[in-house]
């Protein structure tokens, strides 16, 4: 899906005619985000969004597995799979299964975490725990009631904020921002912008952290392409983001290209990119979520991909936030017995 360009505009026309449809969708999921979920036994902590598309929760999922570890937690990702066909519940293999498959976001995260995917997260959970989970990450479905979540985690990109702070379709968001700040533990801010300044001093007046990170990239994605005019494209929520990073990083990105969200690209496509490439003699590069996706295409060892991960300003905050809500999370369960 490629985001409507009005959701990030002030006033839009096409946003007013669509506010009631917006009002239904959001009272429906609203009424449905009161329901009690089914308790999994063992912590669960969501990543998730406000709105749809893309904020950055694959690398904040990520960020975390590696910081569980370090507590001496055994995690396991739970994601719904988005764009694949599998409805799980199934570990995702990176040997056996492509983004056809699984989806892209967890064949990629796959690669450092056992990853679990289910339609029916509840299933999911069964899954996870027979594996050894001690914790599960569920990666999104925030909003979904099914499993209930002992801390929620909202990630939002700085620079993009929630747009025209309407819902879905006629905004972005995927309920009412009221009811959903009320459910909110964390607040993971991306970048150094301000069109989230609002939200995040929200959370705060409500007492509840607000931590700020940014993407840094890989050394070795930096150093491959120092000096080289690159060809860069992405089907990612926010595909400029990748841009500005290039950018950010010193890449001379003479020519992009964007496509929709979780886009499956097509031999043909693949071919265009590479040939527009040679023509003006280009690297072509990509996100790290676009190349598992071409997995199983006979991928051109050309495409180069460009990799990040989240850094959180204040680590010690992070780890105080974590390690306090999984011993409330396992003082409530034993408190149960």
């Amino acid at each position: 899906m490629r985001e409507p360009a009005f959701w990030y505009r002030p006033r839009s026309f096409k946003s007013h005619v669509l506010r009631p449809l917006g009002a239904l969708y959001g009272a429906i999921t609203e009424r449905r985000m009161l329901r009690e979920g089914v308790d999994a036994g063992i912590p669960v902590i969501c990543v998730g969004n406000y709105h749809v598309g893309g904020a950055g929760k694959t690398p904040t999922v990520l960020a975390l597995t590696k910081l569980l570890r370090e507590l001496g937690e055994t995690p396991v990702v739970l994601s719904r799979g988005y764009g694949g066909r599998l409805t799980g519940p199934v570990m995702v293999d990176q040997m056996r299964h492509t983004a056809a498959d699984v989806g892209d976001e967890p064949l990629m995260m796959a690669r450092d975490v056992p990853v679990a995917v289910a339609r029916d997260r509840l299933e999911g959970v069964v899954l996870a725990k027979s594996r050894g989970a001690t914790v599960v990450l569920m990666d999104d479905g925030f909003q979904n009631p099914r499993i209930m979540k002992d801390a929620s985690l909202i990630v939002i990109d700085s620079e993009r904020g929630l747009g025209n702070g309407k819902v879905f379709p006629a905004g972005p968001l995927r309920a009412p921002l009221k009811a959903q700040l009320a459910r909110t533990d964390a607040l993971v801010l991306i970048g150094d912008g301000h069109s989230a300044d609002d939200v995040a001093s929200e959370i705060a007046a409500r007492g509840m952290p607000v931590l700020r990170t940014r993407l840094r990239p890989d050394a070795a994605s930096v150093e491959r392409l120092s000096g080289r005019r690159v060809l860069a494209f992405a089907g990612i929520g926010d595909p400029e983001r990748f841009f500005r990073t290039l950018r950010a990083n010193n890449v001379d990105v003479v020519r992009t290209r964007a496509f929709a969200d979780h886009h499956m690209f097509s031999q043909g496509e693949i071919a265009d990119l590479l040939a527009e490439a040679r023509d003006e003699q280009l690297m072509p590069v990509t996100t790290e979520k676009d190349r598992a996706r071409m997995r199983g295409q006979d991928m051109p060892r050309e495409i180069l991909h460009f990799a990040v991960q989240i850094e959180f300003d204040d680590a010690p905050a992070l780890r105080h936030l974590i390690s306090d809500h999984l011993y409330k999370a396992r003082e409530r369960r034993f408190g149960r017995r």
